[in-house]
């Protein structure tokens, strides 16, 4: 069978296993999977691991199944989670998805009017949480709800506040009432809020199909293998942790490393050393941060595959991936709206050759095309346009627009409804393979000239003095705007006017002549998200302030 045949096969039965009229969502990643298997190793803070079999899982999470349907809660009803990742956090989504309710991910850094927004957008009956996370759920003036929702907290019972009821008590309840739910393709299971640069989040539901495309993102991407020890250290309160953490490593039973804290590169790499980590995904900024540490551990590591989705991944990376995990990271694209899309593919039959910026090519089931600025229709090959999915060709779309936000939505689609904008700017070679510039929204205009920030960045991150950067458009009279980046120097380094120069001079050799930061600001951080994306706008704003 020919490859891209075979590929179309794989993209067709996976559409298929998650299309069904009866869909049963947690015996397809669960149930299904042998009872024996490992399915998580869970650290807590202190380092100390506890393993979840899928025995585990599909016993324990029948019990809580049937102590929140005692709740009233029953297919359709959304309940959200407030939880860092842990034993009773997998169990809880499990029961969650057994019964056909719909999970609302709360990510535990949000502060306590970031958690109202969310309840009461998604209608949530029901909101788990962790202890440390319950003071952000008592009743307070800042908790502004539109209605009562019951707190569930995994606290020990001296510690649960009376407005609350214990986790633990949920498994005690036996009922007649559960019969698996008959759910179709377009159920919701994910109710998820986007965490755009501007205004308030927009909610979104993810159907049950979209499991294909997880499962093949699983299958393609991370080559996930039945013997691969996975680790995505993505938070799961976010989409890229939901969606290609916990989910995919569910649908392909691959067994799994949740590690609960924040991140640190010395455990990261005692994790990966003593548990022999094979398959790992992170974020830019953590190989980044592994970097900075210095920390060697190559003869120690056996990774088969490292990945790194959020925002691009920077050149200079690679050259230290090489050298210290023995391996290169492959850069994958996508968007809450959509998931994984465009991909450098660690399978083998569809692994190429790395090229330095490039996010990869488009992953089998979807689509993508380069549209031109000011026309939706596609630009010519290396021209800088906008990065757009063609649905008709896309069998693993699922996105249909946001909850109550019909402006919005119709944003994400061309007039024609031929195309799904994504809202990012790049470029496809002759090869097929692109190569992300920047959002909309973050791109420069100089003297006519269109300039991703993103271009300038990965050339000044190659320079030894820095750690992390951000480029940035500044108002001009004569350009319109000119570039000026934000640096976070290595500690070795200082900031002066010769450093400045080098800095100039490097991306004038190592880019492009005209496309260097008339000014440099060394800065000790960089604003971000709390998944760790660079809000530029933030930088902006400020920069704007201060010459107004």
């Amino acid at each position: 069978m020919e490859t891209s045949e075979k590929h179309s096969k794989r993209v067709e039965e996976l559409c298929n296993k998650y299309s069904s009229d009866c869909v049963d969502v947690a015996k397809l990643i669960c149930d299904d999977h042998l009872s024996e298997n490992l399915a998580f190793r869970i650290f807590d803070t202190k380092m100390i691991a506890t393993d979840l079999t899928y025995g585990d899982l599909k016993e324990e999470s029948q019990l809580l199944c049937e102590g929140l349907i005692s709740k009233g809660i029953k297919s359709g009803d959304r309940i959200a989670t407030l939880m860092g990742k842990s034993r009773e956090y997998i169990i809880t989504l499990l029961a969650i998805w057994r019964i056909g309710a719909v999970h609302v991910p709360l990510f535990t850094a949000f502060s306590t009017p970031a958690i109202s927004l969310r309840l009461n957008g998604s209608r949530a009956k029901i909101v788990v949480c962790d202890e440390t996370q319950q003071p952000k759920l008592k009743p307070s003036d800042e908790l502004i709800l539109d209605r009562k929702i019951e707190v569930i907290t995994t606290a020990e019972k001296q510690k649960t506040p009376n407005w609350a009821q214990r986790w633990e008590t949920l498994l005690e309840i036996e009922t007649d009432k559960f019969r698996p739910p008959k759910l179709g393709a377009d159920a919701p299971i994910i109710h998820i809020f986007t965490s755009g640069t501007t205004g308030q989040p927009k909610g979104l539901i993810v159907p049950i199909k979209a499991l294909a495309c997880l499962q093949a993102y699983a299958e393609f991407a991370f080559d996930l293998q039945p013997n691969d020890i996975f680790w995505n250290a993505a938070d799961p309160g976010w989409a890229y942790g939901l969606y290609c953490g916990v989910l995919a490593a569910l649908t392909t039973g691959t067994p799994s490393i949740l590690l609960q804290g924040g991140f640190d590169p010395h455990i990261t790499f005692d994790i990966l050393q003593k548990q022999k980590v094979t398959n790992f995904a992170a974020a830019p900024t953590v190989y980044r941060a592994l970097r900075s540490a210095d920390l060697n551990h190559k003869e120690s590591i056996v990774l088969r595959c490292a990945s790194s989705a959020g925002e691009p991944l920077t050149p200079e990376i690679n050259d230290w991936a090489k050298s210290a995990l023995g391996i290169h990271v492959h850069d994958h694209y996508g968007q809450t709206e959509t998931s994984m899309v465009i991909n450098n593919h660690h399978y083998s039959s569809l692994k190429n050759s790395l090229r330095d910026g490039s996010m990869g090519k488009v992953m089998p089931g979807w689509s993508a095309v380069i549209l031109k600025q000011d026309e939706d229709v596609p630009a010519n090959p290396n021209e800088l346009g906008r990065v757009a999915l063609v649905l008709k060709d896309s069998p693993f779309a699922w996105f249909t627009g946001y909850i109550g936000n019909k402006e919005k939505s119709a944003e994400k689609f061309s007039a024609n409804g031929k195309y799904y904008i994504t809202g990012d700017t790049g470029k496809v070679d002759e090869d097929g393979y692109f190569y992300f510039s920047t959002r909309d929204d973050d791109v420069i205009i100089m003297a006519g000239y269109r300039i991703g920030p993103f271009e300038v960045e990965s050339a000044l991150i190659t320079h030894k003095s820095v750690s992390e950067c951000a480029v940035i458009a500044a108002p001009d009279q004569v350009r319109g705007e000119v570039i000026e980046a934000f640096v976070v120097l290595m500690p070795e380094f200082n900031e002066s006017d010769s450093l400045t120069d080098e800095l100039q001079k490097w991306v004038k050799t190592n880019f492009a002549a005209h496309a260097f930061p008339r000014k440099i600001h060394y800065v000790k951080e960089l604003p971000k998200t709390p998944s760790g994306k660079i809000q530029r706008f933030l930088l902006r704003k400020k920069r704007r302030e201060d010459l107004s």
